[in-house]
């Protein structure tokens, strides 16, 4: 299926001028306006229904937003996010959940597809083996970028922030520090663990593989390697978890086995203040993503027609007021 863009091409006009043509607006030359239609004849583009009927003040249409898992509360702050300026819009919001599985993201998109969504907002799935199906419309893709390179993308400062949490574990004195979150095939795990040796590096602090216990998808196999870890004859005195649920599982392991370890987490936490394990997160906002990822996919469905835009978001080390703890688990300064 062709889209607008390519039919801007073909034409030698602009996005906006297409557009323009397709919905019977004013101000196009009678030259230029039979170029475009010679142009969407040849590749036989169908207009999006949706997007159009929004211009002419028709349904409501309607956008498609597909992420990991409605139930972890960062996506679910992304969904609000969009919801909100998807309602200043006049646009309803489709939503699915992949589960982190690239079969059911391809048959969510395909399903969000013959809805005539107006546009897509992606979290592309954990290992996605890649569709060009979502190119044939508008789309923008949250949290990791597209397999393709080349689209529109709204980040988070992964390595940075995971850089400024591990180096704040250091200078509380810790220096046997594991690693606990997914495989370094997802992009954002990638990113955190190579702060992680930045901010060892900046230290002059040698890796240690031993205190790294990645595969972690969910609450469950997190606790499983923070256990792996802690029952080292020489364990970590602190642990990073890399997402919201590895926090989980790893403050779950250090309660059972009451080991003096202390928890830098990535991603706010329900009853942080409250966790005496939990030293500091770095958080971030949810919602200013999934704010930012929905301006971004209507200011293309209005004619933007400017360079793919990379977007990174910061985030903020949050730190608790926590006694500090030696390896051996007597109280001490660091």
């Amino acid at each position: 299926m062709e889209t607008m863009r390519d039919v801007a091409l073909a034409a030698g006009v602009s996005l906006k001028t297409v557009s323009r043509v397709v919905n019977g607006e004013p101000g196009v030359r009678p030259e230029t306006a039979s170029r475009v239609m010679a142009a969407i004849a040849k590749l036989r583009f169908q207009p999006n229904v949706a997007a159009r009927s929004l211009r002419a003040g028709n349904a409501m249409p309607l956008i498609g937003l597909v992420i990991g898992d409605l139930a972890n509360p960062f996506y679910s702050g992304i969904a609000r996010g969009v919801e909100e300026v998807a309602a200043e819009q006049g646009y309803l919001v489709i939503t699915g959940s992949s589960e982190e599985h690239a079969a059911r993201e391809n048959d969510l998109i395909s399903a969000l597809c013959r809805q005539h969504v107006a546009g897509l907002l992606v979290v592309p799935a954990r290992h996605r083996v890649g569709s060009e199906r979502e190119a044939r419309i508008p789309t923008v893709f949250l949290d990791r970028p597209s397999p393709a390179g080349r689209a529109d993308t709204v980040l988070l400062d992964n390595l940075g922030g995971a850089q400024q949490g591990v180096a704040y574990l250091i200078a509380q004195g810790h220096r046997r520090i594991g690693v606990v979150g997914a495989g370094q095939s997802l992009y954002t795990a990638a990113e955190r663990l190579s702060g992680y040796r930045a901010a060892l590096a900046a230290a002059g602090l040698s890796p240690d593989d031993a205190l790294l216990s990645l595969g972690a998808h969910n609450v469950a196999h997190a606790e499983e390697c923070a256990h792996r870890i802690l029952a080292l004859a020489d364990p970590p005195s602190a642990i990073f978890a890399m997402n919201n649920r590895a926090s989980v599982g790893v403050l779950r392991a250090v309660s059972a086995r009451q080991a003096p370890a202390a928890v830098l987490g990535f991603d706010d936490l329900e009853l942080a203040d409250v966790l005496t394990s939990l030293l500091a997160l770095v958080v971030h906002e949810p919602m200013e993503m999934g704010r930012a990822a929905a301006r971004l996919l209507f200011a293309r469905l209005v004619g933007d027609d400017s360079p793919w835009r990379r977007i990174v978001l910061p985030t903020t080390l949050m730190v608790y007021d926590r006694p500090a703890t030696t390896s051996n688990g007597l109280a001490g300064t660091r």
